[in-house]
């Protein structure tokens, strides 16, 4: 047999590789990561963790330890439209779910909550736990080239601080190496669409804002003011990134006039405008300019190498759907080459990271672009256009009793409301599905039929493709644990019910190292509040087959009570989920 360095190699340490590392290491695969980075994140960056990361890591035992370092769901509160921070407020829309509207659904569709942990916080974690796992890291490591064949992955490198070339084999290569992936380009993989179509400044300062914000928290301010008024928004942004001490402001700029001015003095008068203190005493941590780009990769991997995280998609902040689908990415693929390494699986497994992954991709790039166009109607609630004073015309407008403030007045609450698709997204962030040879469709089911918007709200099912609903179980101890709890953790999981012998049995004679089964009603998993009954879309003595990342591999829907069915059953769903023939 052949002596790999490394099961598995991956290039970047960003949100996307260090959550394949720590998912492969918490699965017993022997990974090693390279970064050419001296260190991790070291600006703020992502910062909204919706409910679907949070799951994974629940899943990866790391929830409450997000929990410390977090901005609590409580406090990301509202997002105001405002003169200024200091100033005259317009209109502000209930986000991340926090309204009263909208709570209960979020906290019916899963058991965690939103958090805001900015990237310089959540990398570490992810960071050091997959090091107190086993993975193997080594920073200032430049990746330069790879070579696959039959076998692995030869990948050249070289140390940036002694500039030594040298290679490591492995046996597959990871590309979570960001927007400018060379692994991505050197696999041959290509990404379709626009960059760099339009430019933002952001600066980060230190400043106690405190008597602005405590008694509305809030993690996002849009500023309405002519001095920030430029692009598709049109609004300036104060954004909480340390509650409520450090700062973002940004503000949009005109990418075919050359490079903005990032003076000191200028960056100061802009910050003090958008909190509208012209004495405000501000430490300017950095100031950058990032792109706004609308692009992502139809196919992400590439025989033995794979994609991920922001070399596959690129696209704005808007709707915090970045990170999040990275660190989800890195979900879908980890389990899977740790199957096929262990020899559970076959390769065909592995093609069906592309075939799920890709088009959640293009999905969330289209989202975060139309999030910023979104700002269209809400920004022409507030100007005037062909005024001397666009804005302050629109302002005055706005607040005027007559009837064009109404009309503007009743146009803000149409803009608001087109908001929610951005700020109150559930849909978008948890109605992900599936379909590929992972997957195999219920062909009693049909086409699944939306019971409301599937952006907005999160449709709960068992079927295959989507992710288990969450419902409350009890344990031995008396004590709520979710579906989502009893299964998962690196393993497939057949859930049934006390009338479910039949799959019981089948799981038994199979004896699979990777199988477990949930029996609804003993086992730690007791339906007291017949919630799992309620949403569960099969008979008691049907089945469900969870994959390791939570998504619904396959089920049974109608009762089954002759074991040598329900093993013929199994047997044939994992077979042709795990290509096992």
């Amino acid at each position: 047999m052949e002596a790999f360095d490394a099961d598995v190699l991956v290039v970047g340490a960003g949100p996307a590789g260090a959550t394949t590392a720590l998912a492969l290491a918490t699965y017993g695969v022997r990974v090693h990561v390279v970064s050419r980075y001296n260190w991790l994140a070291d600006t703020p960056r992502a910062h909204i963790t919706n409910q679907r990361t949070m799951e994974v890591l629940r899943d990866l035992g790391l929830e409450e330890e997000a929990y410390r370092y977090a901005t609590p769901w409580k406090l990301m509160g509202d997002s105001l439209f405002t003169t200024s921070l200091a100033g005259e407020e317009l209109v502000r829309i209930r986000a991340w779910g926090t309204g009263e509207e909208r709570r209960g659904d979020y906290l019916q569709g899963s058991p965690c909550e939103l958090l805001d942990i900015p990237q310089p916080l959540i990398e570490p974690i992810l960071f050091k736990n997959a090091a107190e796992r086993g993975a193997t890291f080594a920073c200032n490591t430049e990746y330069l080239s790879h070579v696959q064949d039959e076998r692995g992955v030869t990948v050249q490198l070289r140390d940036r601080l002694s500039e030594r070339e040298y290679t490591m084999r492995a046996r597959f290569l990871v590309g979570a190496d960001g927007a400018k992936s060379k692994v991505l380009e050197d696999a041959g993989l290509a990404v379709e669409g626009q960059l760099a179509r339009a430019g933002t400044t952001y600066a980060i300062f230190n400043a106690d804002l405190t008597r602005y914000v405590e008694h509305r928290p809030s993690i996002l301010h849009w500023i309405v003011t002519p001095n920030a008024a430029f692009g598709e928004i049109g609004f300036g942004l104060l954004r909480a990134v340390k509650p409520w001490t450090q700062w973002i402001a940004g503000w949009g700029i005109d990418i075919s006039k050359g490079e903005p001015d990032l003076s000191d003095e200028f960056v100061l008068k802009q910050i003090r405008i958008l909190v509208g203190d012209p004495e405000l005493e501000v430490d300017i941590v950095r100031t950058s300019v990032w792109y706004v780009n609308q692009a992502y990769a139809p196919q992400y991997s590439k025989g033995r190498v794979f994609c991920a995280g922001d070399a596959v998609h690129r696209h704005p902040p808007s709707s915090g759907l970045g990170l999040n689908t990275c660190v989800q990415d890195a979900f879908n693929l980890a389990w899977k080459l740790a199957y096929v390494v262990k020899g559970h699986a076959g390769p065909r497994l592995l093609e069906t990271y592309s075939a799920e992954r890709a088009p959640v991709g293009r999905q969330i790039v289209k989202r975060a672009n139309q999030s910023r166009l979104d700002y269209g109607p809400i920004k022409a609630a507030f100007r005037v256009e062909g005024a001397d004073n666009p804005v302050q015309a629109g302002i005055t407008r706005f607040k005027d009793p007559g009837p064009e403030g109404v009309k503007a007045r009743q146009a803000a609450q149409a803009a608001l409301e087109l908001k929610n698709r951005e700020f109150n997204a559930q849909g978008v962030e948890m109605n992900q599905r599936y379909a590929s040879s992972a997957v195999i469709p219920d062909p009693t089911a049909g086409e699944e039929a939306w019971q409301r918007d599937p952006e907005l709200y999160l449709q709960a099912t068992t079927r295959p493709g989507a992710k288990i609903p969450h419902a409350w179980l009890i344990d031995r101890r008396g004590r709520r644990v979710s579906t989502l709890d009893v299964t998962g953790k690196g393993q497939f999981s057949l859930v049934t019910g006390l009338a479910g012998e039949a799959w019981v049995a089948a799981a038994q004679a199979l004896a699979l190292p990777f199988l477990r089964t949930v029996v609804t009603g003993r086992d730690g998993a007791l339906d007291a509040y017949c919630a799992w009954q309620k949403i569960r879309e099969i008979d008691e003595a049907g089945a469900v087959l969870v994959r390791p990342d939570g998504y619904v591999a396959w089920r049974q829907p109608q009762a089954v009570v002759d074991k040598d069915e329900a093993l013929r059953q199994l047997r044939g769903a994992i077979t042709a989920v795990l290509d096992r023939g």
